[in-house]
């Protein structure tokens, strides 16, 4: 991502601000995991999406005095040649301005002391409260040394605003560079789930399978994964966040894989569903033709004008006439659609935003997912069937989770498949598995 870009996302984040205000962006604080040890450290989205910077302990801070000037501000960690030697470089102060594009750059160990002069005599403060409670008692020290102050001069700003909608609103609509990226992510993605079915084997463990997808991952530039990897094989399946991954894989079963690489910063996300022996039982396949004709009609749908919850309908009546021919549901079409029958096998939504987090932020309009699309949307299309166990339904069709899910950029003709790379037609996968023995 060029440093023009983070600068062109402040500018438009200080043109929705009011003069005399200022924004504060707050990084990832470090999350202890032992006495001497801490969690990988992952930066917040919002803050990298304004500044590309991955260290812990920084703050941004935007300030716009009138409509003709404007400044930011830095706090980041200082240069300290000993801690450096044992957890690695930092930026410090000296080259974080050209580095960075910021005005001034000060110290973390600083900011109890400048933050407040920082926001004296502004009028509104733009703030994401309850994020996290270190940043929330920097804001509400400094507002309170300002409000306690008054015979030094100082005052307070009267006004906390959240900037999270007008950021989550920008972060909704890729740029080009976004749109590399997370083409980029797809692609690795794609190339994890055919290592995934090439090395599929009865007697290895789902484990084996994430090591593999990883692997890819890896090798092809992406350090992490953008979720916890899904391995779920035979009734795992049916359990649609299953992250043991230790059950050994059955000769006769299906095994379903959700797993997306983070690049640079922005996710993959895929699923796909086959056979631990590479082919199909028939019981297997009439489910899965099920999920990938649904998937396919939502392909055929997605495009500018029409919403999330209108491709779901459409959905929704391709599933539940498909379990009809199959003997899961019994009734006429009309009224099972309008008692949610299938509701019972698929209960999660189609799609969700994906972007710099795996569920990224941006308004759906309502919980219905009512929102219009519109160019530059990047979302997931993600049906599945989930027959449990217990399920009253004929007994070769209990135990049997499927779904399949690919990532796509929203166009001025229609959509564009982020990760059609991977295969998904029942034939092709039985194809691909068996040239892989």
């Amino acid at each position: 991502m060029s440093l023009n870009s983070f600068q062109h996302r402040r500018q438009r984040l200080l043109t929705k601000m009011v003069p005399s205000s200022a924004a504060l962006i707050f990084a990832t604080p470090l999350v202890t995991h032992s006495s001497y040890s801490e969690y990988l450290f992952r930066q917040n989205s919002n803050f990298w999406y304004f500044t590309g910077f991955n260290e812990p302990q920084a703050l941004l801070v935007l300030i716009k005095s009138d409509d003709t000037h404007n400044h930011s501000v830095l706090f980041n960690q200082a240069r300290n040649l000993t801690t450096e030697i044992w957890l690695g470089r930092r930026l410090g102060q000296d080259a974080a301005p050209e580095k960075l594009c910021v005005n001034r750059s000060l110290p973390w160990d600083d900011i109890a002391q400048q933050l407040h002069q920082l926001l004296n005599g502004l009028n509104v403060i733009y703030h994401a409260q309850g994020e996290y409670m270190e940043a929330d008692k920097l804001v509400f020290t400094a507002l309170d040394k300002l409000r306690r102050g008054s015979f030094q001069n100082l005052s307070a700003p009267a006004i906390l605003i959240d900037w999270r909608p007008w950021v989550y609103e920008m972060r909704l609509f890729k740029e080009p560079e976004e749109i590399e990226l997370l083409r980029h992510a797809g692609r690795i993605s794609a190339l994890a789930h055919t290592r995934a079915m090439e090395t599929c084997r009865p007697g290895l463990f789902e484990y084996n399978l994430e090591g593999e997808i990883h692997y890819i991952f890896n090798r092809n530039g992406a350090r992490f994964s953008s979720y916890n990897t899904i391995v779920g094989s035979g009734k795992n399946g049916c359990i649609l966040h299953y992250t043991d991954n230790k059950s050994e894989l059955q000769n006769g079963d299906l095994v379903l894989i959700d797993a997306g690489c983070q690049f640079h910063g922005y996710a993959g996300d895929v699923t796909r569903t086959f056979p631990v022996n590479g082919k199909f039982s028939a019981p297997q396949r009439a489910i899965y033709d099920i999920v990938l004709a649904s998937l396919y009609k939502a392909l055929s749908l997605f495009r500018p004008g029409i919403s999330i919850r209108q491709v779901n309908e459409e959905v929704v009546r391709v599933m539940v006439s498909g379990m009809l021919n199959i003997g899961i549901l019994f009734g006429e079409i009309e009224a099972l659609i309008e008692e949610n029958a299938h509701c019972h096998f698929f209960m999660h939504s189609l799609s969700h935003w994906l972007g710099l987090d795996v569920h990224d932020v941006g308004h759906y309009g309502t919980p219905l997912r009512d929102r219009v699309l519109e160019c530059g949307m990047v979302l997931t299309v993600e049906p599945g069937l989930y027959i449990t166990e217990d399920a009253d339904v004929p007994l070769e069709y209990r135990g049997i989770g499927i779904r399949i899910e690919d990532d796509i950029l929203i166009t001025a003709t229609g959509n564009e498949n982020l990760t059609d790379s991977v295969v998904k037609d029942a034939d092709a996968i039985e194809s691909l598995m068996a040239a892989a023995r």
